[in-house]
């Protein structure tokens, strides 16, 4: 029987994408592992691999076309000995297979025969299916064992029913298991959500300007997933604010010797770059608050795992620096490149945007002073930096001075950090940037 392709969840929030670009054609040999096609999700452009062998017999999914959801067939697949003509039975056939179950299993009526009427035939009992074996690929198991999946509650599109790649994907996507809490899903997958506020409708604003000219803009993916998770995030992430200045001359004076030390191997640090090694290392140094919310409990992180939003076309990600405590500068640097470079081609990999307990975003690059920035769930906190502006500041010894000033907010979930460790917090950023040689140590 035909094999239906269905559209796949690469993702565990991913609800929908877009079949950016088929690269196979009807016709093509497929096997195991091909690339067949790409499709971007709302955060990245990503391939799609056969699981099967067979032939392409029919694309139905064109190019570009937005808004497929998961799960939705997007081509059929032919096994040995199958020609396209097949291919209109395989729906009907798949959606007949349940019936005779049915009919077996319903208990027989009253018999109303009369004489003339002649005997119905008896049906052919419909044999119990063997359950002590689950077929499933290799690939697809080892999927399972990892993600903590029973594989008899997963039902199987390859042939003859057998468990593929996308079937554990779909289950991952569905709940059938729990899967590690990620950047994107916060909380159990029976916990309840919290009731959103809802705006005005698209017609009530529209009808408020009419007589004035605009465009409407639709939605990409990206954009809904940025508005929907941001307006979650604010109304029940209960959110405060911790302020404080940072004097970063003693930072750019280093950082200038570093890079001319640095300038022969191509490699040049940016402030940024300290920040990123700062809030690692002042993770490490108050470990309660290196924590994420999981929904009824708090996750306390060993590594310092440090997200870093990075601006691109239409929205932004939060690409992870995983172990930034034990990298040094140079490393941090080169990685931060190349995933900001990537990030803009879309071309990150789920993991390498989720998870992570802290992030940084940086508006001083653009000019900004200062801001309050949005916690990214599950995260336990989100350091804000501003431009560094030089200011008049009272030295220690009452003189009045002339310094670099960099303000940063620390934004914080009072859930996982209490006011005095976010406090404490801060502090250790603080003390690393204007002690930057401490943090080579």
């Amino acid at each position: 029987m035909p094999i239906e392709i269905l559209m796949p969840a690469l993702s565990p929030t991913m609800e929908e994408g877009t079949l950016a670009k088929w690269l196979v054609k009807e016709g093509d040999t497929v096997s195991s592992g091909d690339v067949m096609c790409e499709i971007e999700t709302d955060k990245a452009t990503m391939e799609f691999e056969a699981v099967d062998e067979g032939v392409i017999g029919k694309i139905m999914i064109a190019d570009g076309t937005e808004g497929v959801k998961v799960n939705t067939p997007i081509a059929v697949l032919l096994e040995d000995g199958e020609s396209a003509d097949d291919i209109g039975a395989a729906p009907a056939a798949a959606a007949a297979a349940p019936v005779a179950p049915a009919d077996a299993a319903r208990p027989p009526g009253p018999n109303t025969d009369g004489p003339s009427t002649p005997p119905k035939p008896e049906p052919t009992p419909t044999p119990k299916p063997d359950t002590t074996r689950v077929f499933a690929s290799p690939l697809a198991r080892r999927m399972a064992g990892i993600e903590g999946i029973d594989l008899a509650a997963v039902s199987g599109s390859g042939p003859h029913g057998r468990i593929v790649k996308a079937d554990i994907t779909a289950a991952l996507a569905g709940g059938t298991a729990k899967a590690a809490p990620s950047d994107a899903a916060a909380a159990p997958a029976n916990a309840p959500k919290a009731a959103l506020a809802a705006g005005p409708s698209a017609e009530a604003v529209m009808k408020m300007y009419e007589g004035r000219t605009f465009e409407e803009v639709t939605l990409n993916g990206m954009r809904k997933t940025i508005a929907s998770r941001l307006t979650e995030a604010k109304q029940s992430i209960p959110h405060f604010y911790l302020r404080r200045d940072i004097q970063l001359d003693a930072l750019m004076a280093f950082r200038a010797d570093l890079n001319k030390q640095l300038e022969s191997r191509g490699v040049k640090l940016s402030v940024n770059d300290f920040i990123i090694k700062a809030c690692a290392l002042a993770l490490q140094a108050v470990p309660d608050a290196n924590a994420v919310w999981a929904g009824d409990r708090i996750l306390k992180l060993k590594p310092s795992d440090v997200a870093v939003a990075v601006a691109i076309d239409g929205g932004l990600f939060t690409p992870v620096l995983q172990d930034s405590e034990t990298k040094s500068l140079s490393t941090l640097s080169a990685e931060m490149k190349d995933l900001a470079a990537r990030a803009r081609d879309r071309k990150l990999a789920p993991h390498e945007y989720q998870g992570g307990s802290f992030a940084i975003s940086n508006l001083g690059m653009f000019g900004i002073d200062n801001f309050d920035a949005v916690i990214n769930p599950p995260h336990g906190a989100i350091l804000a930096v501003g431009a560094g502006v030089k200011k008049p500041v009272v030295g220690k010894d009452g003189e009045l001075a002339v310094a670099t000033i960099m303000s940063v907010t620390l934004s914080v979930d009072h859930r996982v950090i209490d006011g005095a460790l976010g406090a404490q917090l801060l502090a250790a950023i603080k003390d690393n940037l204007e002690n930057p040689m401490g943090m080579l140590a």
